[in-house]
């Protein structure tokens, strides 16, 4: 596109055609000055119209008039970039990145400065954005985060630390730490409950040894749950939780070799027929063979009851009970009833019975025993703690 000739030069070609004499024409001017004489036509015209001796727009109107036009097309083009913005900003679950905003601006055709003003964005990044919109390293935290939230969508009460492990199990390790921060920035976090209080009431006397007491070289008594194969040591314990149709309770079984909850059962009344199908499933699921195993239990009347007793009898199990009012005599399974209650009970109000049931029973067996690693078995689940080492153990 030609540059415009100089407004003083144009000027000065207008006074010497305004004064030439008769002898000198028009051409004769431009081919002086080097200007097409319709050019010098054109300005005489215009010329003619700022003096007043012709109508039209004069050169200050017509300036004006072009300045208005280019504001008014640049507020349009203002209004069209927060227009686009607003909408941009308003979807769910997308990236709040204007960087591609300003490209599909520029390419409808508003200048990336005037985007860039209106956003209060710096051009230099942008640009740098531009040859390289998406670096190696966001790549790789995209890639992690994907991976948290899938399995924090599939399991909602993970902490970091287990979604990490689950992150790890679907090809992107990470470390904890960048798990927690990749967690908190997109609020992927666990649900958590409240402590129930206790009832008030005191149990009665044991009707069994405590046998997992251990006696430290100071003479200070602690319990200890330990064991080196399956079905050597069971815990067992009792839960209850409120729902619109009434309490439902619920027992269960913990074989501490694998953290497993070998046996359960779950019902409207905390009656000692609670405990004893409790152990009757261990059994079954167990084989059958467990003779000689230690099932431990606070002292609750349906543990001390005689229909315990006597199926603790029939099947050869020895029966052990803890101390009144300690709860860290029977922790390891305290502690399995505090991941169920934060992770089923407390996370909503229960309208049936039978809802709460499902959904306990399908933590259970999905989450507990074939998604929920466990750092003491050496990130296994228990089912796949026993799948593994068990084989192993009986091989050797």
């Amino acid at each position: 596109m030609p540059q415009p000739y100089p407004k003083e030069f144009r000027d000065d070609v207008i006074r010497v055609v305004q004064t030439r004499d008769s002898k000198t024409t028009i051409g004769q001017i431009a081919k002086d000055f080097g200007v097409h004489e319709g050019t010098i036509a054109k300005w005489l015209r215009q010329a003619d119209i700022d003096a007043g001796n012709k109508p039209g727009n004069t050169t200050d109107e017509s300036a004006e008039l072009r300045e208005m036009r280019r504001r008014n097309r640049l507020l349009e083009q203002e209004n069209e970039v927060l227009r686009r913005a607003a909408a941009y900003l308003s979807q769910a679950n997308l990236p709040k990145r204007l960087y591609p905003l300003v490209s599909e601006l520029a390419a409808d055709g508003v200048p990336v400065a005037v985007t860039c003003r209106v956003l209060k964005l710096s051009r230099q990044p942008y640009y740098r954005w531009l040859a390289a919109p998406v670096p190696e390293a966001e790549v790789r935290e995209a890639y992690r985060a994907n991976a948290l939230f899938d399995a924090h969508r599939d399991d909602p009460e993970f902490g970091y630390r287990y979604l990490a492990d689950e992150a790890e199990a679907s090809g992107q390790p990470m470390a904890p730490r960048t798990a927690w921060r990749l967690c908190s920035d997109n609020a992927w976090f666990s649900a958590f409950g409240k402590g129930r209080a206790k009832n008030g009431k005191r149990p009665g006397s044991a009707v069994h040894d405590d046998l997992c007491v251990v006696i430290d070289g100071d003479g200070k008594s602690r319990h200890e749950f330990r064991a080196t194969a399956p079905n050597e040591l069971w815990l067992t314990d009792i839960t209850e939780h409120d729902t619109d149709e009434g309490k439902l309770y619920m027992c269960a079984v913990k074989d501490v070799y694998s953290s497993r909850i070998v046996g359960y059962s779950i019902g409207p009344r905390m009656k000692a027929r609670l405990a004893v199908d409790a152990l009757e499933m261990a059994v079954a699921r167990r084989g059958g063979d467990v003779g000689g195993c230690v099932t431990h239990s606070d002292r609750g009347s349906q543990f001390r009851s005689k229909k315990f007793t006597r199926a603790l009898d029939r099947h050869s199990i020895v029966g052990s009970m803890g101390r009144v009012g300690a709860a860290g005599d029977n922790a390891a399974m305290e502690s399995f009833f505090a991941l169920l209650q934060k992770n089923v009970l407390d996370r909503h109000r229960w309208a049936t019975k039978d809802q709460l049931r499902i959904a306990i029973v399908t933590w259970i067996e999905r989450t507990y025993h074939r998604r929920r690693r466990q750092a003491r078995l050496g990130r296994l689940t228990p089912v796949e703690y026993e799948a593994i080492i068990e084989p192993a153990a009986l091989a050797a």
